[in-house]
């Protein structure tokens, strides 16, 4: 298992995540506007529409923080994720459209040209790669288990027979029901518990919200580390059990379906490499994970 991978103060440090920073379309690293834009040259398909309209629609998560989360003082969306959409959308020389569609439509595929892109914490899996196209990882994040404060768990194997909450056609629930196919580069997984069985809701912090208002009727929560660390940054009375099952690499991802949809995912996927190679993924990173660079495996 990969867990070694990450030294304790990682852990620690993640403790106090940024998630109340603000997002916005700005963030360190990010590129200043440097050089032609991408829709400056000529385009074909996918890519020229969006060129032509001035603008790419974008998924995100409204409730998945430090990713991604609407401020409802602002009523703009910020995270990590909003600022890697923002930068791309830079580079191309368009304005971002986001919309918000139940992340299980946007991992099925066939999305009928309502969005072009979803830079969401989408997991590469060999099954998604077969309706998906994806851009090189951008980063990279530990599944975590978690339980609730004052639960008797005290180790992965103890939820044997008990049932975890996870969010709606996630990678999380593929674990559970021995369905997960990662990539290579994701290296080893655990095995779930024997026993292990899921209940769902629509997005991963539901299940912390869930907790909070009081039901019981599941022991554990799985979801990004980043996110369990981010709930009990908040104060929800959860905290963390063993080391990470597994680790997930995160792409941009695309309809395979959309007309002539090659121009737009080798565009976004060069941005993407650019993005790693002149540091803009590690700022970003560094700034929403408290100077945690989560963007190399």
């Amino acid at each position: 298992m990969k867990a070694m991978r990450y030294s304790a103060p990682f852990f620690v440090v993640l403790l106090i995540l940024a998630a109340c920073q603000s997002g916005g379309s700005g963030s360190p690293g990010a590129s200043e506007a440097a050089g032609a834009k991408v829709c400056d040259g000529e385009t074909t398909g996918h890519l020229k529409r969006v060129c032509d309209a001035g603008k790419i629609v974008a998924f995100t998560d409204p409730a998945y923080p430090p990713q991604s989360s609407l401020n409802e003082a602002t009523g703009d969306y910020e995270g990590f994720d909003i600022d890697v959409t923002n930068e791309i959308a830079e580079r191309l020389g368009v304005e971002v459209e986001f919309t918000t569609p139940a992340f299980d439509a946007v991992v099925a595929g066939d999305w009928a040209g309502r969005w072009d892109m979803a830079v969401g914490s989408v997991t590469v899996t060999e099954d998604r790669k077969e309706i998906l196209d994806f851009t090189v990882p951008y980063y990279f994040t530990p599944a975590q288990m978690a339980t609730f404060e004052d639960s008797d768990i005290q180790s992965i194997a103890d939820f044997a027979g008990k049932t975890a909450c996870v969010g709606a056609a996630t990678t999380y629930l593929d674990w559970i029901e021995g369905s997960l196919t990662l990539t290579a580069e994701a290296g080893e997984v655990s095995d779930p518990p024997a026993g292990l069985v899921s209940t769902t809701l629509p997005t991963d912090i539901d299940c912390a919200d869930a907790w909070a208002s009081g039901r019981t009727e599941f022991e554990g929560w799985i979801s990004s580390i980043t996110t369990v660390e981010g709930a009990i940054a908040d104060d929800y009375a959860i905290r963390k059990v063993g080391d990470p099952i597994f680790f997930e690499p995160l792409a941009v991802c695309f309809d395979k379906a959309a007309e002539d949809g090659a121009s737009l995912v080798d565009a976004v996927n060069q941005i993407v490499q650019d993005m790693h190679a002149d540091g803009t993924l590690t700022a970003m990173s560094e700034k929403w994970y408290n100077g945690i660079d989560l963007t190399t495996n």
